[in-house]
């Protein structure tokens, strides 16, 4: 999905951010890894984010340490970055996080992502009305998509994928339209 983004942004100056990879490096599950990234980077016009992690696990098997994946990745972890990169952010920019369809339409083991996938989802529309230096904040939430469908098929029987392209141009909704505390939804 981050990759279809990138494509899409093609017009954009990217910095793009990964655990492992990408211009600089971050840990979401961090706090001073998010402060040391802005450092890094200075001010940008938008923050975008399209990771996070969560455990699949039956709740029945689900141990607390199973639901702290998710909460210190998927809720905390894009919390934190709308919080310390708000400070980093030109007047008029933007943060777009992403929440998915498990929130809406659950399946087995993934209570732990709905979760916090709700988390964020709340997170973005509340926090939207304090901004008051023109910053916007909305959420991506997305179905399973085409291009993985197959590797999660067991899962998400009975949802109709969508293409990581459709995906991508809700992330560009976000980060160059006018609208705040929005989830787009692309199910």
């Amino acid at each position: 999905m981050g990759q279809a983004v990138v494509e899409k942004l093609h017009e954009h100056e990217l910095i793009i951010a990964g655990r492992t990879s990408g211009d600089v490096q971050v840990d979401l599950t961090s706090v001073s890894s998010i402060e040391m990234m802005f450092k890094k980077v200075g001010y940008v016009d938008a923050i975008v984010n399209a990771s996070g992690t969560a455990k699949i696990q039956l709740v029945e098997k689900m141990t607390p340490e199973d639901n702290l994946v998710a909460v210190q990745s998927k809720l905390l972890g894009q919390i934190n970055l709308a919080l310390i990169g708000q400070k980093y952010l030109h007047r008029g920019g933007s943060i777009t996080l992403t929440t998915g369809i498990m929130k809406d339409d659950p399946i087995p083991g993934g209570a732990s992502a709905a979760m916090a996938n709700g988390g964020v989802s709340a997170f973005v529309k509340s926090a939207a009305i304090d901004f008051t230096q023109g910053i916007r904040i909305n959420c991506v939430s997305p179905n399973v998509l085409i291009e993985s469908y197959e590797k999660h098929k067991d899962s998400f029987k009975g949802f109709v994928p969508v293409p990581a392209e459709r995906v991508a141009m809700a992330y560009v909704k976000s980060i160059e339209g006018k609208q705040t505390g929005q989830e787009y939804q692309v199910y």
